[in-house]
């Protein structure tokens, strides 16, 4: 049993929370369209527009309505999702990504606590599975009490529902856990389900606004390069860590 005092639980957004994903994700969509005969050609700047709709097949049919094309069935849409979703599996396989200043550090001390790490988010799970097995090992998906991953709820963010779903498997109060984001999607996602947020900027996000996290910062932070505070609580010694976050738990703290 973990230390009452430390959080109940992590709980960690997966696109651009964990990594910086983003790119491999939108190189792997147009690849995708490419194989499939779409002229379609998804840039950074559409990208960044496109990623207020979470969910990759939610992603595509927004596109095809705001470009006013036919819709496209739901099949082609599911094939289209899948070749996508290979493409960006082989990338990261073979090394393309690797985890944020501090993510593994801080899933690393959990463990050795005997606090739950958990996962929340809307890409699917073979997304999941290969990140992880890439960047923290084969085995690194079994160190995760709950995921909710994918279409495992049908509302998915800034609809609670997902965070909701990792919370009733864990058992655990939402006031004492703490969330991880990088989008306002996400944050507004956790907190609808009672969670604390600590938000780590991606390069998607960092335009966005986060009146509601305990901390907005540039990332979880190591000895060597110390993360820098945005908004919100400092962290001590420019690192957080379980003892950061217990203390940003606590009632004085706000």
């Amino acid at each position: 049993m973990s230390d009452p005092s430390l959080p109940a639980a992590l709980i960690f957004d997966v696109d651009g929370t964990l990594a910086e994903t983003e790119d491999a994700h939108r190189d792997a969509f147009n690849a995708a369209f490419e194989a499939a005969g779409l002229d379609w050609r998804w840039d950074e700047a559409l990208y960044l527009r496109l990623l207020d709709v979470t969910g990759g097949k939610e992603r595509i049919r927004h596109y095809a309505a705001v470009a006013g094309l036919p819709a496209p069935a739901a099949e082609a849409v599911a094939a289209l999702h899948a070749d996508k979703t290979e493409r960006y599996v082989a990338a990261v396989a073979a090394g393309r990504l690797g985890l944020r200043p501090g993510v593994a550090r801080l899933i690393k001390e959990a463990r050795a606590a005997g606090v739950p790490v958990a996962l929340a988010t809307t890409t699917s799970l073979p997304n999941v599975e290969s990140l992880l097995a890439a960047t923290l090992g084969p085995d690194a998906i079994g160190w995760f009490a709950a995921i909710g991953a994918g279409d495992v709820v049908a509302a998915k963010k800034p609809a609670p529902d997902v965070y909701v779903y990792v919370l009733d498997r864990l058992g655990l109060d939402p006031a004492r856990c703490v969330a991880f984001e990088d989008s306002e999607n996400g944050v507004a996602s956790a907190r609808a389900a009672g969670l604390p947020v600590v938000v780590t900027v991606s390069r998607y996000t960092a335009h966005q606004s986060f009146p509601d996290a305990l901390a907005v910062l540039d990332h979880l932070g190591e000895a060597d390069a110390p993360c820098a505070v945005m908004a919100g609580l400092p962290a001590g010694g420019g690192m957080v860590d379980l003892a950061t976050l217990a203390r940003w738990l606590a009632p004085s703290a706000g």
